[in-house]
């Protein structure tokens, strides 16, 4: 579908940070409170929070562009956004499980997705205070300044975080990684790779458009490539929005090690 006049994207970029951040403030509003849960099909949890801030995002943004596509975690699939130019495509709270917890590693992510790519997006940490952001080709941000890597002190060997089953087919064949800081938000495990705090981040098979869109965008601004290991870079609004076991790094010197373990370990569609 064509827009008569399309919005800017910087404009876009606008309302996605005011839209997370409003819709933080309702995330912690539920926080470390006694919240009603469930137990969706695939045993993933979802409370009344997540329900709360689907329902503010959606409302807030399509109102805005009503034009544009809308994909979320916790709203039925409507497949009319495979006929839109422009999707919004959204976590309401990435990293539930360790929300629902009371650790403070959750995000809330919204990123805009044109012609299957993420042309803006935002990953919101309300609890630390953190505000990742970018626009293509405009570079990447953290609280309104550039995001660079930070100089690591820790030479002992890259920084992964992963399960045993990845390190110890790493080990079996000489390469040491040094298990890094456990992040429940697939999004902030991401960029933290464009912060320095970690070296590679991975993931298993089975992310979905909404877990990775926006920090696929922020991690490129940072010149920093995030790939499916079964079919390359991720695209996205596709009738398929699952992916393939993802790993992001820092430097490719071990990409193909990574890469042949994911796969070893998760496996790939067979379709």
């Amino acid at each position: 579908m064509a827009f008569a006049t399309a919005p800017n994207v910087e404009d876009d970029l606008e309302l996605l940070r005011s839209a997370a951040v409003s819709a933080g403030i309702i995330a912690t509003s539920f926080f470390r409170q006694d919240v009603k849960t469930w137990t969706k099909d695939n045993a993933s949890p979802v409370s009344e929070a997540d329900y709360a801030v689907d329902n503010y995002l959606k409302q807030t943004l399509c109102a805005e562009r009503p034009d544009y596509g809308w994909l979320s975690e916790e709203t039925a699939d409507d497949l009319e956004r495979l006929n839109k130019k422009r999707v919004f495509v959204v976590d309401p709270i990435d990293g539930t499980r360790g929300y629902l917890q009371g650790d403070d590693s959750w995000t809330v992510c919204v990123a805009l997705v044109e012609d299957g790519r993420p042309v803006a997006g935002v990953v919101y940490a309300p609890v630390r205070d953190e505000l990742y952001e970018a626009i293509e080709y405009g570079g990447a941000y953290l609280n309104g300044e550039p995001l660079k890597r930070r100089a690591r002190l820790n030479q002992s060997g890259p920084i992964m975080p992963a399960p045993g089953a990845v390190h110890r087919e790493l080990q079996s064949r000489g390469i040491e990684i040094v298990r890094g800081p456990a992040i429940r938000s697939l999004a902030l495990r991401l960029v933290q790779v464009g912060t320095g705090v970690l070296d590679i981040a991975v993931s298993r098979r089975g992310a979905q458009d909404w877990d990775i869109a926006a920090a696929t965008l922020i991690l490129q601004e940072c010149g920093i490539g995030l790939e499916d290991v079964c079919c390359g870079t991720p695209a996205f609004n596709k009738q398929e929005i699952r992916h393939g076991a993802i790993a992001a790094m820092a430097e490719e010197s071990l990409k193909d090690d990574i890469h042949e373990v994911l796969r070893n370990v998760y496996g790939c569609p067979t379709t």
